[in-house]
């Protein structure tokens, strides 16, 4: 039956699950060959020892006690030995909870030595909160896993986490949670972990079911709050009498947040008497209370603090304050602050460090800025009351403006072949970064990237539509070489639904084509066929003949993926007399190398030489190296199966050449299992172990199971050829367990097939009848010239 042999409990399952690892798929261990060929059994492994942790505080002073009770976590012993230790430190906003816990954590690290992870989880802010599958794809990604290692759903995520973290000593800081659910998939397996909660809930769910440690953050004692404050000001003032400190203070409701806010505005005027700021203090105190019923005491007070502060800025950077609650992010570079408030980068910087200045926005690394978030929620209610619907409305189309064709702009050296082209116009006053190299945009592309999905989402929001879908457009040329999911269907997904309602049904099928690619890549077939065929009927409806034949190709390529190769084929032919007609060579001969590859599949090599040969041609004369190397590895596989081995050789060694030449070790690892495919062809079984050793280790860094899995397979016929048959099983054995897990039934099935020929060899026959069994059975849906052969050559 179609999916049984997916059943844990089946007893094939059992026996191809032997030698599977735990979410890893290790390697397996092999003799030596002739001149010490070794597949190493590896664990998942750092490429980088993550130091996340933000700045200490400036002027830190006092919470002795809490101090003393946080170190108290490190030195017990816990109950659960097994467990990671858990603290939530809780209190009011402003209080003080993210410094506390970024004081004690510099002084901890050294009992860390592996790293420390830190998320602002945001759960307070403004705009979205974060996620846990956002967080644990940056984690992830931060602890050396590549993009295309990252699994797509929670669960998965969380328990590769849980093994990365399994053995080391790592400190997580997970700052600003607003719910229990919003933390538990973030937490380590490991009791040589430790994690740090902050939140203005009590978080009791962590409490009860993680056994969580809860430290309750009360505002700071007026003794301590009066050291902070002269700690601040002592350099700038010496003539501060203690009961003006002490009034001061209780203005403040003792919060360090807004101790600090007014300790930097009586620093900055030395010349002024305390006694004339508070009084001016407290008259903002009585105007807030005029103008708020039945608050929060200590919220009312730090708001009265922030617009104390905020009235004392000069106006240019007053406005930029209010404007910058209108950008998507808390954090944010200069050119953005300077898009958003249509003025140059040199003014723009000048008032953000007025604005750093007076302790309303934070620094956290040279050119970045942050608001706290009770902060940013005041700018919101600042620029919303001060500031015209009008104004309100340029402002946002500047900063969407100046992310769009920045975006634009890192695509055309990301991804130059597969770029939206974007004509919209930049707007007025609004000056996009340039990037000279692909390493420069994919910088500014992981600093933003957060900030590019929320701007997506805001321009949605704000019925900006024609700037939403068009962000998302650019973005999936990027996300598309990322593999990053997540904020590929989130933008897409949001790009369809603002196509529809700016009423552009050629921005609507592109957005439908770019959520069916993230789904194709997500390995989610039917939800990309859906999509591919809706961005179709728009694109026959409107005449639009170069997007027809697009989506064309691209459900052939979903064809291939399923190997329903006549469909691939016949979708690759309609594209290719499209192209033809339109004159678009590029994408005619990408269309005809699809083609051979179907080709090659059904068995037709010659014809696929035929078509290879005439576009190799073209590809070299765009320049197009990616095209004309892949080009060159279908040819080498049409080759080798007519028995033409020389010139297989030829050609993937050409392919391989392009490889090192463009330092792309994506396409090495990729083309050299087709050179040992060759070399076993040619009789050459130990040189081919040689390359399928070296994509092995490749793939297994980039993270690509499913081609890590082909080189495993190549091995085992490598060793099958020599006539070392148990070696032989245990790689087809491991390269199984792959195919099996990404519900990959024909490779597992051919695979089946060659490890039931090992078995034989082993004298393993009822395993391998079993075996064979099931291999049949996954190759009941395929009808293919060669699934009919091999279903031939199993019964």
């Amino acid at each position: 039956m179609p999916g049984k042999e997916f059943d844990s409990q089946d007893d094939v399952a059992r026996h191809v699950n032997r030698l599977e690892a735990s979410g890893s798929g290790d390697i397996v261990q092999a003799r030596d060959v002739h001149g010490g060929v070794h597949f190493h059994q590896t664990a998942p492994s750092f490429a980088v020892t993550p130091s996340q942790l933000p700045g200490d505080v400036r002027g830190f002073v006092n919470r002795h006690a809490d101090l003393e009770t946080l170190g108290r976590v490190i030195a017990e012993n816990h109950e659960d030995p097994l467990a990671p230790a858990v603290t939530v430190i809780t209190g009011t906003a402003g209080v003080g909870k993210t410094s506390l816990a970024l004081h004690w954590a510099h002084s901890v690290r050294a009992h860390f030595p592996d790293g420390q992870l830190y998320v602002n989880l945001r759960g307070y802010d403004p705009g979205q909160p974060a996620i846990p599958e956002q967080v644990l794809d940056r984690f992830l990604r931060d602890l050396g896993v590549p993009a295309t290692s990252i699994p797509v759903h929670l669960e998965d995520r969380a328990s590769l986490y849980r093994s990365l973290l399994a053995t080391r000593r790592m400190l997580v800081i997970l700052d600003n949670a607003a719910t229990a659910s919003q933390v538990r998939p973030l937490l380590p397996g490991a009791a040589t972990c430790l994690v740090v909660v902050t939140s203005r809930s009590r978080l009791s769910g962590l409490v009860a079911r993680d056994g969580a440690f809860r430290l309750s953050l009360d505002i700071l004692p007026e003794e301590d709050a009066v050291a902070l404050l002269s700690t601040l000001i002592a350099r700038y003032r010496k003539l501060d009498q203690r009961h003006e400190l002490v009034e001061l203070a209780r203005l403040c409701a003792r919060l360090p947040l807004a101790l600090r806010i007014a300790a930097e505005r009586a620093a900055s005027r030395p010349m002024m008497r305390l006694v004339e700021l508070i009084a001016d203090l407290r008259d903002e105190s009585a105007l807030w209370d005029a103008l708020t019923a039945e608050g929060d005491d200590d919220a009312d007070a730090v708001r009265t603090v922030f617009a104390w502060s905020y009235r004392a800025l000069p106006e240019p950077a007053a406005r930029l304050f209010r404007l910058l609650g209108l950008h998507p992010g808390s954090e944010f570079g200069l050119p953005a602050a300077a898009a958003i408030a249509g003025i140059s980068a040199l003014q723009a910087r000048q008032q953000l460090d007025v604005l750093v200045g007076a302790h309303l926005l934070e620094q956290p690394a040279p050119g970045r800025y942050e608001f706290h978030d009770l902060l940013r929620a005041y700018a919101v209610d600042q620029v919303r009351h001060l500031e015209s619907p009008e104004t309100r409305a340029e402002s946002s189309q500047r900063v969407l403006g100046w992310y769009l064709h920045t975006a634009d702009a890192a695509q055309t050296r990301i991804a130059p072949f597969d770029r939206y082209k974007l004509r919209e116009p930049v707007p007025t006053d609004v000056a996009p970064l340039a990037f000279d190299s692909y390493d420069t945009a994919m910088r500014w592309y992981q600093i933003e990237r957060a900030n590019l999905v929320a701007a997506t989402q805001a321009a949605a929001e704000a019925n900006l539509h024609k700037s939403a879908w068009q962000l998302a457009a650019v973005l999936g040329a990027i996300f598309m070489h990322q593999n990053a999911f997540d904020d590929w269907l989130t933008t897409s997904s949001i790009g369809v639904d603002s196509a529809e309602r700016d009423g552009d049904r050629s921005g609507q099928a592109n957005a439908l084509e770019s959520l069916g690619r993230a789904y194709f890549q997500s390995r989610r077939l039917e939800e990309a066929e859906t999509n591919h065929l809706a961005a179709l009927a728009i694109r026959r409806s409107i005449g639009d003949r170069f997007g027809e034949a697009v989506s064309l190709n691209t459900l052939g390529l979903l064809g291939l993926r399923r190997r329903q190769l006549d469909d691939a084929r016949s979708f690759f032919e309609q594209a290719g007399e499209i192209f033809s007609s339109l004159g678009e060579r590029r994408w005619e001969a990408l269309m005809r190398s699809n083609l051979a590859e179907a080709l090659c599949e059904i068995q037709q090599p010659q014809a696929a030489i035929d078509i290879l040969v005439e576009v190799l041609s073209v590809f070299r004369d765009l320049a197009d190296r990616a095209s004309e190397g892949n080009a060159l590895y279908h040819l080498s596989w049409a080759q080798r199966e007519l028995g033409d081995i020389a010139n297989a050789r030829d050609s993937i060694d050409q392919a391989l050449r392009i490889a090192e030449d463009e330092d792309n070790q994506v396409w090495r690892a990729h083309w050299l299992v087709e050179l040992g495919n060759v070399q076993r062809a040619a009789g050459q079984p130990e040189a081919a172990l040689v390359a399928y050793q070296q994509a092995a280790s490749i793939q297994r860094r980039l993270g690509d199971r499913s081609r890590e899995a082909f080189a495993l397979d190549g091995a085992g016929q490598a060793y099958q050829q020599m006539g070392r048959f148990e070696e032989a099983a245990d790689f087809y054995r491991t390269a199984a367990s792959t195919h099996q897990h990404l519900d990959d039934r024909w490779n597992l099935a051919q695979t089946l097939h060659r490890l039931a020929d090992a078995l034989d060899h082993i004298g393993s026959a009822e395993e391998a009848q079993t075996l064979r069994g099931r291999a049949l059975d996954l190759l009941a849906s395929f009808t293919d010239p060669r699934a009919a052969a091999l279903r031939q050559r199993l019964s």
